[in-house]
């Protein structure tokens, strides 16, 4: 249901504060991409869990107010940062001795222990989808692996490597003196073992597109482009990339990431892009007030709550102060499914 809208342009529910926001970004005209764009980021190193859905469903929410103020097309990006090297093996997951032996390498060159998909980063990022088709939502999924490797960020690398100077100037203050020594913005794809390497750069060449670091274990020098999918950028400055080179103009970010939405968004600045508006949440905890993580399988899954109750609670529940921490364990629900009764 749509509402009128003058009255959507005064609404104080917290989604349209928030399109108000792009609204003022842009009014009434449209952005030259054609569309206002709304991301959402995920990482698939373990199964998906509650949290993830819920800042899909809040950032539709978002969407959903700008569309009762705007004219503006909007489209929304799941992005998966599927290309992200391995760092430990899950709690949760089958064939752990397996996962072991890949230690390191991207999530999609990764077997998958459930046996499946091709890969460990393909099972999660079906996993995410399935249950994000289940509540109809309008979006497109995006995999890091496949927009590296296709080619699509190659401009963007490419102008990060032309400020590579700038871009470092950036993070190294906020980084302590053994991770200044080593930090590069960009991880070479090992061509040797496939591992993603957090190096050092020896040197670069932004005519020919290519950084050069020493292999650690056989103190090689090597050579790899910055684009096609050799390398991949460290996660925060990968953020600003991806920002940049989609044009994205909203993103949430959990309250533990605000340092890093505000770095992030200061290499979009210097290199000329505007960051996107955004919003940060209170996390989700479980029943010992812990954060719920992917990789431990804390907390409750979209399935557990759906098994005894139904969406539309569930979508009150993540509609309702997310500014505030909120347990969520199965003692919730019950409470939740009142709570939609009542209204």
């Amino acid at each position: 249901m749509s509402l009128p809208r003058e009255i959507a342009l005064t609404a104080k529910a917290w989604p349209f504060e928030e399109a108000r926001k792009l609204l003022a970004r842009y009014g009434a005209e449209k952005p030259k991409k054609g569309y206002v764009l709304f991301e959402t980021g995920y990482g698939p190193s373990g199964l998906p869990h509650i949290g993830t859905f819920g800042e899909v469903v809040r950032t539709s929410m978002v969407r959903r107010a700008f569309e009762q103020l705007s004219d503006i097309p909007t489209k929304l990006f799941c992005f998966s940062d599927d290309m992200d090297g391995l760092r430990k093996v899950p709690d949760n997951v089958p064939n752990r001795e397996m996962l072991a032996g890949f230690l390191g390498k991207p999530l999609t060159q990764v077997p998958d222990p459930f046996g499946t998909h091709p890969s460990f980063g393909e099972h999660n990022n079906a996993r995410l989808q399935a249950f994000l088709d289940g509540f109809g939502f309008q979006y497109e999924f995006k995999s890091a692996t496949q927009m590296y490797k296709s080619g699509a960020f190659d401009e963007t690398l490419l102008r990060m490597l032309h400020h590579y100077d700038t871009v470092m100037k950036i993070i190294l203050p906020t980084l302590g003196a053994e991770r200044q020594a080593t930090y590069s913005p960009f991880l070479p794809i090992c061509p040797r073992t496939g591992i993603v390497l957090q190096v050092p750069m020896v040197a670069r060449d932004e005519a020919a597109g290519t950084v050069s670091y020493r292999d650690p274990e056989t103190d090689a020098l090597v050579e790899v482009p910055v684009t096609g999918g050799h390398c991949k950028m460290q996660w925060k400055a990968d953020w600003a990339m991806r920002w940049l080179g989609l044009e994205v103009d909203y993103e949430m970010a959990g309250k533990d990431l605000i340092s890093s939405v505000e770095l992030a968004g200061k290499i979009v600045k210097a290199l000329g892009g505007t960051p996107p508006e955004g919003f940060n949440y209170e996390l989700f905890l479980d029943q010992n007030a812990e954060k719920i993580s992917k990789s431990k399988g804390n907390g409750l899954s979209v399935e557990d709550w759906l098994s005894y109750a139904p969406e539309e609670s569930l979508s009150l529940f993540m509609f309702q102060q997310p500014r505030r921490a909120k347990r969520l364990y199965f003692d919730v629900i019950p409470k939740a499914v009142d709570e939609y009764i009542s209204y």
